[in-house]
Order: structure tokens, then C-alpha cells, then sequence
């Protein structure tokens, strides 16, 4: 069941953080989404009544048990530093872009 649930909120949602509430990582990599103003959804995992279930079933399904766990356009991109990894090389706007997360800016 929280399998099920989570990947329909995956492919829901463009962009979606699996976190945690008091995780520095998470809140690295939510910082960082809005400050490039993505519209995102994060899941709270220490917040939902099924969140360790929620866990168990992304580490079945992504082979990642960490938090964050970055979704983006349906796709697991992995955690913070995967994430930030991506950004500096340039690949993340592009990612979040296509996956319609982030507004074109206008020239």
C-alpha cells in the first residue's frame, strides 16, 4: 500500500522531496529548489502516520533508504548530493524544466 501511494505521488507531482522535518540534508535540497522556484510537493516522512512504511517502500523501489529522496518528471535522481551535484553541473534547471517544475524565464 505506501508503495502505491508513493508512486502516485511521484507521478502526480513534477518534483517530489521524500523528507524529513528535521533533516539539514532535506532542508538543503528544499532550499535549493526554491530558490530556484520550482514548485515541488514534499512528503514529510517523520510527519505522516505511514511515513516509515513510505521509507521502506522507496528503499525497495529506488534502493535508497536516505533522505532526501529526489523525484523529478517521475524520475529518481537520488539525494542532496545527487541533487546539488546536478545543479553545479548545470543539468538540474534543465531536468526541472522539462519536467514543467520551473517557469520559463522570459528573455
Amino acid at each position: 500500500m505506501a508503495s502505491a501511494k508513493a508512486k502516485e505521488i511521484v507521478s502526480s507531482n513534477p518534483v517530489v522531496v521524500f523528507s524529513k522535518t528535521y533533516c539539514p540534508f532535506c532542508v538543503t535540497v528544499k532550499q535549493l529548489l526554491s530558490q530556484l522556484n520550482v514548485t515541488f510537493k514534499a512528503i514529510e516522512l517523520d510527519t505522516e502516520k505511514d511515513g516509515a512504511d513510505i521509507q521502506s517502500a522507496l528503499a525497495e523501489w529506488t534502493g535508497q533508504r536516505t533522505v532526501p529522496n529526489v523525484f523529478i518528471g517521475g524520475n529518481h535522481i537520488g539525494g542532496c548530493d545527487a541533487t546539488t551535484a546536478l545543479h553545479k553541473q548545470g543539468k538540474l534547471v534543465p531536468l526541472l524544466t522539462e519536467a514543467g517544475a520551473v517557469a520559463k524565464a522570459s528573455a
